[in-house]
């Protein structure tokens, strides 16, 4: 029996994967910003915390329950985020600040709460769920991309930090799974429009608009992939889901190994010349 503690599992990946484990007879401690999901468990099996990831000063206080209940914790799957659309001009000052509260600076408070007592336990796996358009971002959610790109590198830098320590870390980086992803539930958007990035926004708001509801990846079938990165012995720093973020991360690295190929002569023309 594991005992997971998952931010955000009122809707989506979080609640599918919060059943899944419960359903295999792990524990779960689980974060919900209002409203509390409809979960199948026993009372000794759930506990479910109210958190905001916008409130730091609470972060501590929530961590702090979450181990004085369980007393030991062995995965921590940072889940809680939402995305933000529209060109980057357009994005306002306080739009900018509470993403980046949610989507980054709220998962970094509760893996610096929830390091000492990893420390003290002897390990712990921390999983964080990024998303492929921090690995190949595209038009249309530049500060989205940019947010979990930031946790791309907080995951791959932490796991060298940690790995000593017995304390595993995992990037997972989800493509379009059929949650409400795109409902106004976990999507903000920005106000008015410009005719300026028809070609590039415009035409990606389109695609995603077309994709709602139609997407390929299925919450419940990433939940059990998500049981497995937790038993794997060996687990991997970065994990794709969905076959379209496998597509579209070969198609990224593609694109970088041409483009630093084509520089090749230019980046190595900074060092200083042999002696």
């Amino acid at each position: 029996m594991k005992t997971w503690f998952i931010t955000g599992i009122s809707r989506g990946l979080g609640r599918s994967l919060a059943q899944a484990a419960l359903s295999r007879g792990d524990r779960v401690i689980g974060t919900i910003r209002d409203q509390a999901p409809d979960l199948h468990a026993a009372p000794e099996q759930l506990l479910i915390l109210k958190l905001d990831m916008t409130e730091a000063t609470t972060i501590i206080p929530a961590v702090q329950q979450a181990f004085d209940w369980a007393g030991r914790i062995d995965i921590i799957v940072n889940n809680a985020g939402y995305g933000l659309l529209g060109p980057l001009e357009q994005v306002s000052d306080p739009a900018m600040a509470r993403l980046f509260e949610v989507d980054l600076f709220g998962p970094f408070r509760l893996i610096r709460a929830a390091l000492p007592r990893l420390r003290a336990q002897g390990g712990g796996h921390i999983i964080n769920i990024t998303s492929i358009a921090g690995r190949a971002p595209n038009p249309a959610s530049v500060l989205y991309s940019s947010a979990k790109y930031a946790m791309e590198g907080l995951s791959a830098g932490l796991s060298r930090e940690v790995a000593p320590l017995g304390i595993k870390v995992t990037a997972v980086a989800p493509g379009a799974f059929r949650t409400d992803f795109l409902s106004d539930h976990s999507i903000r958007r920005t106000e008015g429009g410009d005719d300026a990035y028809a070609a590039s926004v415009g035409a990606s708001l389109g695609r995603l608009g077309a994709m709602a509801g139609q997407q390929k990846g299925d919450p419940d079938r990433a939940a059990q992939a998500l049981l497995s990165l937790a038993d794997a012995e060996n687990p991997p720093v970065h994990l794709l889901l969905g076959s379209d973020a496998w597509q579209r991360m070969k198609v990224k690295l593609t694109e970088m190994e041409a483009e630093m190929e084509a520089w090749r002569d230019v980046t190595l023309s900074t060092d200083f010349p042999d002696q």
